[in-house]
C-alpha cells in the first residue's frame, strides 16, 4: 500500500515536472514570438523601443479601471455613478435594509447640493396617502392614466439583452409602472411582461418605417393596436449625444434585432442625426398631431436642451394653432449627462445642458405661457437615487424616468463596456454564454423591489416635508447651497441665481 502511493506521488512529481518545464519552453518561445514582433512594428513606439516589457504598459492601464472601482476610489468619487449612487440602487433592488449609521458622508456645504425643508410637524403614519396617479394626454381619444412617479427611461432591444427586456417587462408590470421601448422597434420580449409600453420612434423609424426609412401608418396602427403601448415618443434627441442618432455596432445586429428594426444583419445600425421629415416647430406639431389623430393615444417628444429659444416659439406656434389640438401631450427633458451605449466622446462629454439647469427653465416657460397644465413634463438624466428624483418633483416635473437606474437593479456593475458585447453581467451583450447570467426571473423581482423602494423613500422625503405624497412635493420643499455655501430656496434660486449666475452640479466640463 506504501509503496502504491509512494509510485503515485513519483508519477504525478515526474508529470508535474514535464508540464511544467513544457510551460516554460512555451513562454520563451512567446517571449522571442513578442520580441521579434514588438521590434519590427511600427504602430506602438513604446513597444519598439522596449519589446516585451512594453506590452505591460497597455495591460496595466486597462487594469487601472478596476483597481480605482474596487480599490481606490471613494464612495463618492467616481463618475459617471459613485459607489454610494451604486450601493442604494443595489441595496433597493434586493430589498437590503438602506438604514445607515454614524452620520453622513455628503458635504452639505458644496454648491447645488439639495436640502429638503422638513416640517416641525410631519405627516404621521396615520396619515400618508398612496402617490397618486396623473393623466397623460386628456384631449386624447385614449388618454393614459399613469400609476408611477417613477418609471423605465428608453433602452432599445439591441443596445441590452433579450433577458434584460424581459425583466424589465415582468418587473414593471409587476409594480405597475411604465417601459419605454427605446428607439430599437417593439419585440415581443417587450409585451411578454404585460407593463405598460411607452413606444418610442427614433429618428431611423425602427419598426414603423417602409422601404424609404419614411414613417409608415399601417405599421404605426399595427404598433398602436396593442393595448399595452399607452403612449408614443418622438425622440428628438438624448442627453449623451445629441445632435447624433443612435448607435449599434454591427456584432449586436443579430438576426433577431434585424428583424425588429428592419434592417440587415451585422451591419451597424446608424440612426441618422435628425428626422428627415422634422426640421422645424410647425413639423415637430404637425407630427404629434398626426400621430395622435391617427393612433388616438398621447404624444410627446423628447430633447435635450440647448437653450430656451425652441420653446419659445413651441409656445407661440401652439397657442397659435390651438393648444387642444397642437400642444404635445408630454415633453421627457433629458440631461447632457445622460447614458448611452455608443457615443462620440466629445458628444458625451460636452454636449447639451445639464437637467439640473434645463428642467426648471422649460418649466418656467411653460407656466408662464399657460402650458404647464396641459404638458405633462418628465425628467431624465442620472436621476436615480430618492433624492435625485424628490428634488425633480420638487422642481415642477410630473413624472421620473431612469435607464441606468434599472440597469444597476439588473445587476449592471458600470463596466463601461455596452458597445462592446462582452458586458460581463449579461445586461447589455448578445453573447449567448455572457446572457446565461441574468435570470428574467430573479431580476424582475429586483426591477420591482427598485421602484417600489423608491417609491418609499421618496415619500418618506415628502413625509418630512409635510406632505402626504410625493406628488404633493414643489420648490417651496427644498432649498439649494449656493457658491458661499450658504442654502437659499429653491424657487429663489431658479428665479435669481439660476439666471444671474448659474452654477450647477456636474457640470462636463
Amino acid at each position: 500500500m506504501v509503496e502504491s502511493s509512494d509510485t503515485l506521488l513519483t508519477g504525478l512529481a515526474k508529470l508535474f515536472e514535464v508540464l511544467f518545464l513544457g510551460a516554460l519552453v512555451l513562454a520563451v518561445i512567446a517571449v522571442i514570438w513578442m520580441y521579434v514582433v514588438d521590434v519590427h512594428q511600427t504602430k506602438h513606439a513604446i513597444r519598439r523601443n522596449y519589446p516585451v516589457i512594453g506590452r505591460f504598459r497597455y495591460f496595466f492601464e486597462n487594469l487601472g479601471q478596476f483597481f480605482r472601482q474596487y480599490f481606490y476610489a471613494m464612495d463618492r468619487e467616481e463618475m459617471p455613478f459613485n459607489r454610494a449612487q451604486r450601493s442604494w440602487v443595489y441595496r433597493a433592488a434586493k430589498n437590503v435594509d438602506g438604514m445607515l449609521a454614524f452620520g453622513s458622508t455628503v458635504n452639505t456645504q458644496l454648491p447645488c447640493t439639495v436640502l429638503f425643508v422638513t416640517h416641525p410637524f410631519p405627516i404621521l403614519e396615520e396619515d400618508y396617502a398612496k402617490p397618486s396617479a396623473f393623466t397623460i394626454g386628456t384631449d386624447c381619444r385614449q388618454p393614459y392614466q399613469a400609476n408611477s412617479f417613477f418609471n423605465i427611461s428608453a433602452m432599445s432591444f439591441g443596445a441590452i439583452s433579450r433577458p434584460a427586456v424581459i425583466a424589465l417587462s415582468r418587473g414593471a408590470a409587476k409594480v405597475g409602472c411604465w417601459l419605454n421601448t427605446g428607439e430599437g422597434g417593439l419585440s415581443h420580449y417587450h409585451l411578454e411582461g404585460g407593463c405598460d409600453l411607452v413606444f418610442q420612434i427614433g429618428t431611423a423609424k425602427y419598426g414603423v418605417r417602409n422601404d424609404k426609412g419614411e414613417l409608415d401608418d399601417e405599421k404605426l396602427l399595427a404598433i398602436a393596436a396593442h393595448p399595452q403601448v399607452k403612449m408614443f415618443e418622438i425622440k428628438i434627441s438624448q442627453g449623451a449625444k445629441p445632435g447624433k442618432g443612435g448607435i449599434l455596432p454591427g456584432i449586436k445586429v443579430t438576426e433577431e434585432i434585424a428583424s425588429t428594426r428592419g434592417i440587415p444583419v451585422g451591419v451597424a445600425s446608424i440612426s441618422p442625426n435628425g428626422h428627415a421629415d422634422i426640421r422645424s416647430v410647425e413639423d415637430l406639431l404637425d407630427r404629434i398631431a398626426h400621430i395622435r389623430d391617427l393612433t388616438g393615444k398621447p404624444v410627446g417628444f423628447k430633447l435635450v436642451v440647448g437653450g430656451t429659444s425652441l420653446f419659445d416659439d413651441l409656445c407661440a406656434a401652439i397657442k397659435r394653432r390651438g393648444i387642444a389640438e397642437s400642444a404635445p401631450d408630454f415633453i421627457t427633458i433629458d440631461s447632457g449627462d445622460g447614458g448611452t451605449g455608443a457615443a462620440p466622446q466629445s458628444l458625451i462629454d460636452n454636449a447639451g445642458l445639464n437637467i439640473r439647469e434645463t428642467l426648471a427653465m422649460v418649466i418656467d416657460k411653460l407656466t408662464e405661457q399657460g402650458l404647464k397644465d396641459r404638458i405633462a413634463i418628465v425628467a431624465s438624466g442620472k436621476l436615480i437615487t430618492p433624492v435625485d428624483v424628490a428634488w425633480a418633483l420638487c422642481v415642477g416635473a410630473d413624472f421620473v424616468v431612469s435607464a441606468r437606474g434599472h440597469m444597476f437593479a439588473l445587476g449592471c456593475i458600470q463596466a463601461m463596456q455596452c458597445n462592446k458585447n462582452t458586458c460581463p453581467t449579461g445586461v447589455a451583450t448578445h453573447d449567448p454564454d455572457l446572457q446565461k447570467g441574468l435570470d428574467p426571473t430573479d431580476k424582475a423581482e429586483r426591477v420591482t423591489s427598485y421602484v417600489v423602494n423608491m417609491q418609499k423613500e421618496v415619500s418618506t422625503i415628502a413625509h418630512s416635508c409635510g406632505v402626504p405624497e410625493p406628488r404633493g412635493l414643489d420648490r417651496k420643499h427644498a432649498r439649494i447651497v449656493t457658491e458661499l455655501g450658504q442654502s437659499v430656496p429653491m424657487d429663489i434660486f431658479y428665479a435669481t441665481e439660476a439666471k444671474q449666475n448659474p452654477v450647477f452640479p456636474q457640470r462636463k466640463n
